[in-house]
């Protein structure tokens, strides 16, 4: 059971996670016929958003995963080994679009290993390897839920 002090740290690094994202968002001046990657992208534009879940892992009990997507089409990618370590790792970097099988793709500015993920209604779908959705009896567990940044964080089911 976690102490009140670690669920306190919890709660503030999410806030602040949260704050961080959210407050900056620099203006660019795009004219209509650019056709830049804001209009390029206009019919998914319901897609900036945090979004959380509990990935599965094979030598741990889970990867408690947060994405936060930015409409300048930057991320922040926040994962913890659940069970084998405390810290949280902190990825930032850029994504961009493949139109022709609508995933995004996620490019780390500080590591080579690249992830992608299908996008639904107020979730995404973590990809494989190979760019396809994983099969089996976890698949559904590969699924990171949009959430309200104003509301609490969700508790995951395997606590």
């Amino acid at each position: 059971m976690r102490t009140f002090k670690q669920r306190f740290n919890y709660h503030l690094a999410f806030f602040l996670f949260i704050t961080i994202f959210s407050g900056f968002t620099p203006v660019f001046a795009e004219s209509p016929e650019a056709g830049g990657e804001a209009s390029h992208h206009a019919h998914n534009s319901d897609w900036p958003g945090v979004y959380h879940g509990f990935v599965p892992c094979d030598d741990c009990r889970g990867i408690k995963t947060s994405l936060a997507l930015n409409k300048q089409n930057t991320y922040i990618l926040i994962t913890q080994l659940v069970d084998k370590s405390t810290k949280e790792m902190v990825e930032k970097g850029k994504f961009t679009w493949d139109e022709s099988s609508n995933t995004i793709t996620l490019t780390p500015r500080n590591s080579s290993v690249i992830r992608q993920y299908s996008p639904g209604k107020d979730m995404l779908i973590q990809l494989d390897g190979n760019g396809k959705r994983v099969t089996g009896k976890l698949a559904d567990r590969y699924i990171l839920r949009r959430i309200d940044i104003t509301a609490n964080p969700p508790s995951h089911p395997s606590h």
